[in-house]
């Protein structure tokens, strides 16, 4: 019997045939996909950052800050602080009372403030000539001096001329205080030579002389006279246009927290703050110019 020297057919030939056809066509789309991921993950990374960054300079205000203002501003500052408390959950403001240029000192002395609400210009700009502002101060507001008196004016003051009169006891603020350099100014204007028995550091000071009947008179500013009440009367005078009190505000360089700081200052020149302000008797920024506590 004759052998049969033909093979049987090889059942894994188009296997191994299909194999090598698509093998190298696997490989060359797993180096496609490959070499497409590494520059589209470096963009997502790269979004990544660039959202970070834009997160950290839109801070929401958080913390706590210091405010540093002038005693002229005690009820409508105190106002305004509860009611960015209230609306920036998280938040807590200190406030500082003062006479601007006591203020101002302290700060310069490395007092932590962040925040800086100066009754005049001129110690303002002290401040941003030795570098302790962030950034440039906004003007928010105006005020004007008018004597107070206690109520029935017993020594029947009706001009700012009645001031000087022999035996009146008058009270004013220091002359290096803002409210004081006004003082000047409107006495300047009317040519009248003021003697007072007692001058302050601040404005608040001089009202409570008035309200405890330790002066017949004293030169305030109208807010002042307005947040007193029946505690005293207040009569204007002319010469107040002379030496109308601008009030300008700013962060305090080497603040740590500039973002809640930042949110404060548009608080306040924002609609809100010049409501209040109003409402207590301020004037708009763009009113006056002149000196200011």
């Amino acid at each position: 019997m004759t052998r049969s020297t033909a093979q049987a057919p090889d059942s894994t030939l188009p296997a191994r045939i299909l194999s090598r056809a698509v093998l190298p066509a696997v490989v060359l789309l797993l180096l496609a996909v490959l070499s497409g991921c590494a520059p589209g993950g470096a963009a997502q990374d790269t979004g990544a950052g660039a959202d970070s960054g834009a997160a950290g300079s839109g801070a929401k205000p958080g913390g706590t800050i210091t405010i540093f203002a002038a005693a002229s501003l005690k009820a409508t500052f105190t106002q305004l602080a509860r009611a960015f408390e209230a609306e920036n959950p998280g938040t807590t403001v200190t406030l500082s009372f003062a006479g601007s240029s006591d203020l101002a000192s302290q700060i310069s002395q490395g007092a932590p403030a962040d925040v800086f609400a100066a009754a005049d210009t001129d110690t303002m700009q002290k401040l941003q000539d030795d570098g302790l502002t962030d950034g440039t101060p906004r003007n928010f507001a105006t005020n004007t001096l008018a004597i107070a008196v206690p109520p029935g004016n017993p020594a029947g003051i009706t001009a700012l001329k009645d001031l000087a009169r022999p035996g009146v006891k008058l009270v004013t603020c220091a002359r290096q205080v803002p409210c004081g350099a006004a003082t000047a100014k409107a006495a300047e204007a009317a040519e009248v030579a003021l003697r007072p028995v007692s001058e302050e550091n601040a404005v608040t000071d001089v009202l409570g002389k008035v309200t405890s009947g330790e002066a017949d008179a004293g030169l305030v500013y109208g807010t002042d006279i307005k947040a007193a009440g029946s505690k005293v009367a207040g009569i204007q005078f002319p010469e107040s246009a002379s030496g109308v009190n601008t009030y300008p505000i700013t962060g305090v360089a080497g603040s740590r927290n500039k973002a809640t700081a930042g949110a404060f200052l548009d608080l306040v020149t924002g609609p809100e703050g010049q409501e209040v302000l109003a409402a207590a008797g301020f004037g708009p920024p763009g009113a006056g110019q002149g000196s200011g506590t």
